[in-house]
């Protein structure tokens, strides 16, 4: 937990009080996945909305399901957990809060490889930059990083 230190409000809070925040949780992981993956493509709105139903269907997701959200380089995790501060919409879409787009470098119009896993109620969010460091990474293993052009 981090203890800040708040100014005076206009509400009579003395200044300098103590103020208790938890910290962000990281997204950990099992080192093996659960089952089968389900992919999907999305391109994010200006909202942050993730639209693919058939995912959320796999997951089993329904509208006002709690989720927690989680970024870990680069990488975002979706989880069900009946503490989470996020939702399902009513429409069954995903809005990735401002701070994980940030983190991540996400805007209006940019496009995310969706990774379900059923199984262990988990959904991770590529984006371009983790692809693009994945696929270079199977390249140079495939290819070898010396190839000739």
């Amino acid at each position: 937990m981090l203890i800040a230190r708040e100014r005076a409000s206009s509400h009579g809070q003395q200044r300098g009080a103590p103020v208790t925040r938890t910290t962000l949780t990281l997204l950990h992981l099992p080192a093996k996945r659960t089952g089968s993956a389900i992919y999907g493509l999305s391109t994010l709105d200006a909202g942050g909305r993730i639209a693919d139903r058939a995912i959320m269907q796999a997951l089993g997701w329904t509208p006002q399901q709690r989720l927690d959200i989680r970024v870990s380089r680069g990488l975002i995790g979706v989880f069900a957990d009946e503490r989470g501060v996020f939702r399902v919409s009513s429409q069954r879409f995903l809005h990735l809060p401002v701070a994980a787009r940030r983190w991540c470098d996400l805007a209006a119009g940019s496009r995310v490889l969706l990774a379900a896993y059923p199984e262990g109620g988990l959904l991770l969010v590529y984006p371009p930059a983790v692809l693009d460091d994945v696929v270079a990474q199977v390249f140079d293993a495939v290819w070898g990083s010396d190839v000739d052009g």
